[in-house]
C-alpha cells in the first residue's frame, strides 16, 4: 500500500510487516523519515532535529542548522555539504554537484520492466509502485526513484533511473539505493568466502567508520555476495530486528554500512563506481540495477523464510519454479576428460537402475576437449568419444528412462580453438598487452553484439540437435586486460555493458526454451546471485562436493537463497577437493538439504554401496516437494554439530537432519528442539518406530543418538497421523 499524505508531502510505503516513509521537504528536498516495524499513520513522532553543527556546511547563510550533512537524505550527492558515502556522482560541464529536489510523484498498480536487466515482478494485485521525479536545475539531470511496494510478500523493491538533460553527463556513480538509519548499534551480517568455501556467513558489530564489501571481478564472486544485513545485536533465530539489502545483479557491485560521528548509519548498495564510468549523452538514460530490501523484528528465520518465499514467487520465472526438480548424476568427477561413449553408457545404466532422473554429460564432449587447454568456444560434437553423437547418447539415456542434460561454458574461449583462431578480436584484451590466462582460457566480449549473437546461434545449434531437457552453464575465470574498443572516457562502462550481453543472452535462450531447465555456475558458486537466479531458477552452489564442507556454504546459502535453487551432491570418498572420508549416508543426508544429484564413478562401487544409493534416491523422492517447496528452519548453530528441518505446507511432514562433525571423549547429550510442527498433531517416524506429539517435538525435542564416530548423521522424517 503507497499512501501520499499531501498536506505534508509525506511518502507511507506499507506491507504486512513494515512502513517505509519519506518527506518532500519545503524547500523540495526528499529526506528519509522510517523504516521499521509497520504502523497505520505517521504523524512526524520522530522529528527531524534540526542543530547548528560545526563543520556541517549550511546550503544558505541564514540558516545554520540546516545542513545536507546531518539529515537523513533519501538519495544523497556530494559536493554540496553531505560528506557521507554518496549514491549519485555526475560530472558535467558545470562541475560534480547534484541539488536534486523532489519535482513530482506518480503511484500506480504494478511494476514496470527493467530495461535488460532482471528485476522482480509481480501481478497488479500483488505490488504497486511509486515513481519520484527529483531534478538538479543546472545540468538538467533528473533521478526517477521507483519503488514497488510486495505488501503480501513484506518486500520493497527500489532502483533509479537517471536521465541526462540538454547536455552530456558522465554517471561516475549510481547505486541502487542509499539508507539512512538513526542510530548505529547494529552488526552487519554478510555471505563471503572463497572458491570452494563460498557463501560463509559473517557476522561482525558495526564500529566507528565503513564495513564495505565488493567485487571488481566482473561477476558477484565466490567470497563477496551482493548482501547486506544490519541486525540488532541480540538478533537470533526467533527474535530481533532485522534490515536487509540485495542486489539484483551479477557483476561489479558494492554494499556497505557507514557509521557517522553523529551515531547514524548509512547503507548503500549497488553497481561498484571505482570501474564505472557511464557516458550519458543529452536526453540518454541509465538504469541502476533493483535493490530488494526487506524489514522483520522477528529474527533470522523469519528473515530466511519471507527470502525464500519472495524469490520463489517473484524472482524466479517459467516453469521450473513451481516444479519438483530431477535427481541428477554428473559424469565429472567419476570421468574427468578421460570418457568414451560406452563408458557414459554403463554409468548411465547403472544410475537408471537407481532411480537417477536426469544424466548430465559434463566438460569433454565438444571440439578437441581432452583437457582444459583447448576447444572453449567450439560448441560441435566430439565424434571420437561419442560415435552416435548426442543426439544418439541422449537418445540411449532415454531409453534408460532418463533425461539428458549437457553442460557448456559459453562465456569463454581458449587459444587453441578454431573459435579463437577465427576470431581472436572477441577475447578480452588490451591491445598492447600480452594476454592473462586462467586455466589456460580466455573471456569472450560480451560487449559486442556479434559475440552474443555467436553464443546464441552455437548453444542452439547444440540444444535443437538432440533431446536436452538441463544445461549447465558455467563460467571458470574473472576479467581482466579489459579492451581499449571504446574512446576512453568510456573505458569504464566495460563490465556493466558485459553483464547487459550476458543478460540478452540468458534472456534469448531461456525464452526460446521454456522446458529445458537452466542451472548457473562459476567454478561453484563464483556468481551465485539473483540476477542468474532469474534466469536460471538453479545454481551449483560450490565445486567443494564434500559433505562436511558443505555444511558451512549450504548453510550461509540458505539464509537468503531458496533450497530449490541450490544443487547438492553425493561425490566419491576421499572427497576430491579434501580428502576427507565421510559415511555414505551423511554424504547423502547432505546432499538431500539441495537438490540430489551424485558425482561419482558407479561402477567402481559395490552391490551394497549402490543399494544403498538406491535407497538414498528413494527417499529423497518421498521427501523432495518438502524439501524443495517446504519452510526451513536452522535449529543449531554450532562448530561441530548442524540441525535443520524442511516442514510441508500443510504441516503434515517434517524432514529433520542432524549433523556430527567429530566425536569427541566423553561428549554430553545432544538435545535438539524441531519447529515449524502442528503442535497439536500425532507425527509418526519410520526410523525410530515412534510416535511423537508435535509440541513434545517442538518443547521437549530429541536426544541425538550417542556415536562416537566421525562424520556421523541422522536423517528423520515424521508424517502426521
Amino acid at each position: 500500500m503507497i499512501v501520499f499524505q499531501e498536506e505534508n508531502q509525506i511518502f507511507h510505503l506499507k506491507t504486512s510487516r513494515f512502513s517505509y516513509v519519506m518527506q518532500a521537504l519545503e524547500n523540495r528536498l526528499l529526506v528519509h523519515r522510517y523504516f521499521g516495524k509497520r504502523v497505520e499513520r505517521f504523524s512526524e513522532s520522530h522529528q527531524i532535529i534540526y542543530q547548528d553543527r560545526a563543520f556541517s556546511p549550511n546550503p544558505t547563510s541564514k540558516d545554520r542548522t540546516f545542513s545536507l550533512d546531518t539529515l537523513p537524505l533519501e538519495y544523497s550527492s556530494n559536493g554540496l555539504g553531505d560528506f557521507r558515502t554518496s549514491a549519485i556522482e555526475v560530472r558535467s560541464d558545470f562541475g560534480t554537484l547534484l541539488d536534486l529536489k523532489y519535482q513530482k510523484h506518480r503511484i500506480f498498480q504494478g511494476k514496470k520492466v527493467l530495461d535488460g536487466l532482471p528485476a522482480s515482478f509481480g501481478d497488479e494485485e500483488d505490488v504497486e509502485t511509486l515513481e519520484i521525479d527529483l531534478y538538479d536545475e543546472v545540468t538538467g539531470v533528473i533521478v526517477t526513484l521507483s519503488y514497488s511496494v510486495f505488501e503480501e510478500a513484506n518486500y520493497l523493491a527500489r532502483s533509479a533511473k537517471i536521465k541526462a538533460g540538454k547536455h552530456q553527463v558522465h554517471l561516475e556513480k549510481a547505486l541502487s539505493l542509499t539508507l539512512d538509519f538513526p542510530h548505529k548499534d547494529f552488526d552487519v551480517h554478510t555471505l563471503t568466502g572463497r572458491y570452494g568455501y563460498e557463501k560463509e556467513w559473517t557476522r561482525t558489530p558495526l564500529t566507528q567508520g565503513k564495513y564495505s564489501i565488493g567485487s571488481i571481478r566482473g561477476a558477484s564472486s565466490h567470497s563477496r555476495t551482493p548482501f547486506m544485513a544490519l541486525t540488532s545485536p541480540d538478533v537470533t533465530e526467533d527474535d530481533g530486528e532485522i534490515y536487509a539489502a540485495q542486489l539484483v545483479y551479477s557483476g561489479n557491485f558494492t554494499a556497505f554500512a557507514e557509521t557517522t560521528a553523529l551515531q547514524t548509519t548509512r547503507l548503500g548498495i549497488g553497481i561498484d563506481d571505482t570501474k564505472f564510468n557511464w557516458v550519458l549523452e543529452a536526453g540518454q538514460s541509465f538504469q541502476t540495477p533493483e535493490a530488494l530490501i526487506t524489514y522483520t523484528p522477528h529474527g533470522l528465520t523469519e528473515l530466511t523464510q519471507q527470502s525464500h518465499c519472495f524469490i520463489h514467487q517473484h524472482l524466479m520465472r517459467g516453469k521450473w519454479a513451481y516444479k519438483a526438480r530431477p535427481i541428477l548424476i554428473n559424469n565429472w568427477e567419476a570421468t574427468y576428460f578421460r570418457f568414451t561413449e560406452k563408458k557414459i553408457e554403463k554409468l548411465a545404466g547403472l544410475a537408471a537402475k537407481a532411480g537417477v532422473e536426469l544424466f548430465v554429460l559434463d566438460d569433454g564432449w565438444f571440439g578437441k576437449r581432452n583437457s582444459d587447454t583447448c576447444s572453449l568456444g567450439d560448441w560441435v560434437e566430439n565424434r571420437d568419444k561419442l560415435p552416435s553423437g548426442l543426439k544418439g547418447l541422449s537418445q540411449i539415456v532415454n531409453r534408460l528412462g532418463m533425461s539428458f542434460g549437457l553442460w557448456f561454458e559459453p562465456e569463454m574461449v581458449s587459444e587453441d580453438s578454431d573459435l579463437y583462431r577465427a576470431h581472436p578480436e572477441w577475447a578480452i584484451r588490451t591491445t598492447g598487452y600480452g594476454n592473462t590466462y586462467s586455466r589456460e582460457q580466455l573471456v569472450l566480449d560480451l560487449s559486442q553484439k556479434a559475440v552474443q549473437d555467436y553464443i546464441i546461434e552455437s548453444v542452439s545449434k547444440v540444444l535443437d540437435s538432440a533431446s536436452i531437457s538441463y544445461v549447465k552453464w558455467d563460467m571458470n575465470r574473472n576479467i581482466t586486460n579489459i579492451p581499449e574498443t571504446l574512446a576512453n572516457h568510456h573505458r569504464h562502462e566495460f563490465y556493466h555493458r558485459y553483464m547487459l550481453g550476458l543478460y540478452r543472452v540468458l534472456e534469448t535462450l531461456t525464452q526460446q526454451y521454456p522446458e529445458v531447465l537452466f542451472e548457473s555456475c562459476a567454478g561453484g558458486g563464483g556468481r551465485n546471485d539473483l540476477g542468474l537466479l532469474y534466469y536460471m531458477p538453479q545454481a551449483w552452489a560450490s565445486d567443494n562436493t564434500d559433505a562436511i564442507g558443505r555444511l558451512s556454504i549450504q548453510e550461509g546459502t540458505s539464509l537468503m537463497f531458496p533450497s530449490i535453487s541450490m544443487g547438492a551432491h553425493v561425490s566419491a570418498v576421499p572427497n576430491h577437493q579434501t580428502g576427507r572420508v565421510t559415511p555414505l549416508a551423511t554424504r547423502g543426508n547432505v546432499a538431500m538439504l539441495g537438490n540430489l544429484g551424485y558425482e561419482l564413478d558407479l561402477t567402481t562401487l559395490s552391490e551394497k554401496k549402490l543399494e544403498e544409493i538406491s535407497q538414498q534416491v528413494a527417499t529423497y523422492k518421498t521427501i523432495r516437494e518438502t524439501v524443495q517447496f517446504g519452510r526451513f528452519y536452522r535449529l543449531t548453530k554450532r562448530d561441530n554439530t548442524h540441525a535443520y528441518t524442511y516442514v510441508n505446507e500443510d504441516k503434515s511432514q517434517v524432514v529433520f537432519t542432524f549433523v556430527k562433525v567429530l566425536s569427541q571423549p566423553e561428549a554430553p547429550l545432544i538435545t535438539v528442539k524441531l519447529k515449524g510442527l502442528d503442535e497439536k498433531a500425532q507425527y509418526y517416524c519410520e526410523a525410530l518406530n515412534a510416535t511423537f506429539a508435535g509440541d513434545e517435538l517442538m518443547n521437549i525435542g530429541l536426544v541425538m543418538p550417542y556415536v562416537q564416530k566421525d562424520y556421523f548423521s541422522v536423517q528423520y522424517v515424521f508424517n502426521k497421523i
